[in-house]
């Protein structure tokens, strides 16, 4: 009887784990190198310095359907002061927004062509977090975002201080966009190896009903906001 008993509490404690280990499952991971030195910001790919990162892929669209003709190819280096990060951007038809401005942000530049990076320190209050994007113009826009605000796009007015460069290779069909974001604009800690944020990329490309959305963590919903679906970012050496 003591040993039946033994074996139905093992049982038990199996079933009631069990979920807590499957929701302790591994996140997908990409790891951001150090540089030591900042550099003036670059979408020269064959550069050593974004050689030496370590390249993830947006490959799904936002339902996790792969979109093979759009890989998008995305490296990540790190300083004591800033986050540097490259998109790769294969296209077919961009969807450019007339009269650029790159001298302010651009509102509602989510419309057109862009590479966004949605980034975070706060494991507790995952519904905060920051957001960037580039367009293949060079425009930009930086947002806080708080989804407990039913209008979280007001938080376009805050200002990190980044930079982006951004070229475009019509011969190839290949745009590249380059963000430099102060790292204090996103963790209260210092950059140290080791530091984890939260993260997920996305792409906009092409446009009207030709527009296409690619992701590195599908959302798995028509919005890109899906906080629970973030992957992660570690600053390794």
């Amino acid at each position: 009887m003591k040993a039946r008993h033994c074996d139905s509490l093992f049982l038990i404690l199996m079933l009631v784990l069990a979920p807590s280990r499957q929701a302790a499952a591994p996140q997908a991971s990409l790891k951001s190198t150090l540089a030591e030195a900042d550099v003036a910001l670059s979408t020269n790919s064959e550069a050593q310095f974004w050689r030496d990162a370590q390249p993830v892929y947006m490959e799904s669209d936002a339902h996790g359907t792969p979109v093979p003709r759009y890989r998008t190819q995305v490296r990540t280096r790190w300083t004591k002061q800033n986050l540097y990060f490259l998109f790769i951007c294969p296209y077919e038809q961009l969807n450019l927004k007339p009269n650029p401005t790159t001298s302010s942000e651009t509102y509602e530049l989510w419309n057109w062509d862009v590479a966004e990076i949605f980034i975070g320190s706060d494991f507790k209050n995952i519904k905060r977090y920051k957001e960037f994007e580039v367009s293949p113009q060079g425009e930009w826009v930086d947002l806080d975002i708080d989804l407990n605000n039913p209008h979280h796009e007001s938080g376009w007015t805050w200002n990190s201080g980044f930079e982006v460069s951004a070229r475009i290779d019509r011969t190839a069909h290949v745009w590249y966009g380059a963000m430099r974001i102060p790292y204090s604009a996103i963790d209260t800690r210092r950059a140290t190896a080791g530091n984890i944020l939260r993260v997920n990329l996305f792409r906009s490309q092409g446009p009207g009903p030709h527009r296409q959305e690619i992701t590195w963590q599908p959302p798995m919903a028509e919005t890109f906001h899906v906080p629970q679906r973030f992957g992660r970012l570690e600053l390794v050496k």
